[in-house]
């Protein structure tokens, strides 16, 4: 690994359900990752085989941190729209449609992202803080695309079409 970016702490992951930021892939692209707490012992398997690996080399004493890309599977639905990502009972929300994705694996069992699982990004866990150690993104800022730095208007109008946010369809009330 060529070195780590610390991000946050724990106790921020945990305060505040969920945390925003962007990151740059291999493929010079912008995206967006939100680490969420994951309070389950990571001893089903259910997870992937990234966040398996970082589980076990984490301190027992901190709370588990889990990063995943912040998009729903099932029509990119931005999880995490700026205000932090909607979550009831270990599970990360989509606003769109309801679909409920655990914290801990990624997986969803209902709604129109049944049996998709979201895409996962290396993290480590040390002494409270959390850092990206994923070889395959860059940390670029704290925050949305659009919310940070000289990377927020690079031109890529895409990133913004779900800003307008469209109307729930979703079956669960908040």
């Amino acid at each position: 690994m060529t070195g780590r970016t610390r991000l946050t702490t724990t106790e921020t992951v945990r305060d505040e359900r969920s945390w925003l930021f962007t990151v740059r892939d291999q493929y010079d692209e912008l995206d967006e990752v939100i680490l969420v707490p994951c309070e389950e012992e990571r001893t089903d398997g259910g997870a992937t085989a990234e966040s398996d690996d970082s589980a076990a080399d984490a301190d027992p004493d901190d709370p588990g941190v889990e990063a995943w890309i912040n998009r729903c599977t099932h029509e990119a639905q931005r999880l995490d729209r700026g205000f932090g990502a909607a979550m009831r009972d270990g599970q990360i929300i989509c606003p769109k449609h309801g679909s409920m994705f655990d914290a801990c694996s990624g997986y969803c069992d209902n709604g129109d992202a049944a049996d998709t699982t979201l895409p996962s990004v290396e993290v480590a866990v040390e002494d409270g803080a959390v850092y990206l150690a994923d070889d395959g993104y860059e940390f670029v800022h704290e925050g949305s695309i659009e919310g940070g730095g000289e990377e927020a208007g690079d031109g890529d109008e895409s990133q913004d079409d779900d800003d307008d946010m469209p109307s729930s369809t979703s079956h669960i009330g908040f």
